[in-house]
């Protein structure tokens, strides 16, 4: 595994928007976290497989492939992107390793020093994407900005158009 960052404030994520067409993605998890961080993918995305022993009620609405199983590092085979919501820290980092071993972009959630990419906050008007991020240091002040941002646009101050 390659060395990481010592902290937070190392840290450098370039903003770029990923093609994720006919892609597929792996989410590890179905707790709460997971269930968050898919039903923000649902907007985007339906090729998602997700992995876990269990699934809360909310993420098997989804409209996602759901395996009901132990994480097992072949899982990982065929996939483009990987979210990790497991909440078990040995598990994510060891979901990681195998990860970049395969050469496979990870988001470890909780984690930012686990992480090749993350999510930012995101507000979508039509075929504008809006996204604001905090390179990993500050969710809350990411949605803060978002949310101020987003009640612009509903009020009219600022324009998408079409």
């Amino acid at each position: 595994m390659t060395e990481h960052p010592m902290n937070r404030e190392d840290l450098q994520f370039l903003p770029i928007s990923i093609n994720v067409t006919n892609k597929k993605i792996l989410l590890i998890g179905g707790g709460k976290v997971a269930t968050h961080k898919g039903s923000i993918m649902a907007r985007f995305v339906n090729q998602v497989t997700v992995i876990a022993p269990e699934f809360t009620t909310e993420i098997k609405q989804l409209p996602f492939t759901f395996i009901q199983k132990e994480y097992e590092k072949s899982d990982l085979e065929g996939f483009f992107l990987v979210y990790v919501c497991t909440g078990d820290h040995e598990l994510n980092a060891r979901i990681k390793a195998d990860s970049e071993e395969l050469g496979i972009l990870t988001s470890v959630c909780d984690a930012p020093l686990l992480c090749d990419f993350v999510s930012p906050a995101i507000h979508q008007e039509g075929h504008i994407t809006i996204s604001v991020g905090s390179n990993a240091r500050n969710v809350y002040q990411s949605v803060a900005v978002r949310n101020q941002i987003k009640d612009l646009i509903q009020k009219g101050i600022i324009e998408i158009g079409e």
